[in-house]
């Protein structure tokens, strides 16, 4: 009987980091959300938009999602996962990580990163740094789930500047041409005219909502032929012989 075949793996030095991947085949390397509160704010906003934008070919959004930008192409430098990013111009397809160098030079056009406890300071200084002098990214967000806490910039000549608040207590996306604020806890868009952007299961309620009111209307409408019908025959009236 021949021995078994066995599978040797050789190795040249190269590191895993050295080595300039194939387009599609770097995966993502984020950690594990924090709480319930940030995976539920993160995929509500990916579904929203997607939702919203469903007709559209030229888009990509994603959350919690590593963006390699390194100009050597190495996985182990240069690279951060915002919590929620849309990259406009681009093919709509699934990814397994965002790589500049594979994507046109592509940076994100929008990003919110959901604060927490341990990534305030960073979300704040230091990314806030790179999105604005590296990725160059035109609108970010930063919203705390916890506090309600929410704050947006544009990039004006290089340097971000705040985005006003507006009496709804909102905040305008250029990119997205949408606005983004606070609704029931939840970080959620609103189109130009201060209208919520409804989730599936939201269009799926107000659909059963409005078939509930018309049946109901029906109804009530057989109901009052039905009562008008018993008026005209106590008065000797038969609607079936007029």
């Amino acid at each position: 009987m021949s021995e078994p075949a066995t599978l040797e793996i050789i190795s040249d030095g190269i590191s895993e980091d050295e080595v300039i991947f194939p387009p599609g085949d770097i995966l993502s390397d984020e950690p594990p959300l924090e709480s319930d509160l940030h995976r539920e704010q993160i995929d509500l906003l990916i579904r929203i938009l997607k939702l919203w934008w469903r007709d559209k070919q030229d888009f990509y959004a994603s959350g919690n999602l590593t963006i390699y930008y390194s100009p050597n192409q190495k996985k182990s430098e240069h690279f951060r996962g915002p919590d929620f990013f849309v990259v406009l111009g681009t093919q709509k397809k699934d990814r397994k990580s965002w790589v500049v160098w594979q994507e046109d030079g592509k940076y994100p056009n929008v990003i919110v990163e959901i604060l927490s406890s341990s990534t305030t300071a960073v979300d704040k200084g230091l990314k806030k740094q790179v999105y604005q002098d590296t990725f160059r990214t035109p609108d970010y967000f930063w919203f705390d789930p916890v506090t309600m806490e929410l704050q947006g910039f544009h990039l004006v000549d290089g340097k971000y500047q705040e985005i006003q608040v507006t009496t709804d207590g909102r905040l305008w996306s250029q990119q997205l041409e949408l606005y983004l604020g606070v609704y029931e806890g939840k970080l959620r868009f609103f189109t130009t005219e201060n209208e919520l952007i409804l989730s599936s299961e939201e269009l799926a309620e107000l659909e059963r909502l409005r078939a509930q009111q018309a049946e109901e209307r029906a109804q009530q409408a057989e109901q009052e032929i039905a009562r008008l019908r018993e008026v005209l025959r106590t008065q000797g009236i038969d609607l079936e012989n007029i």
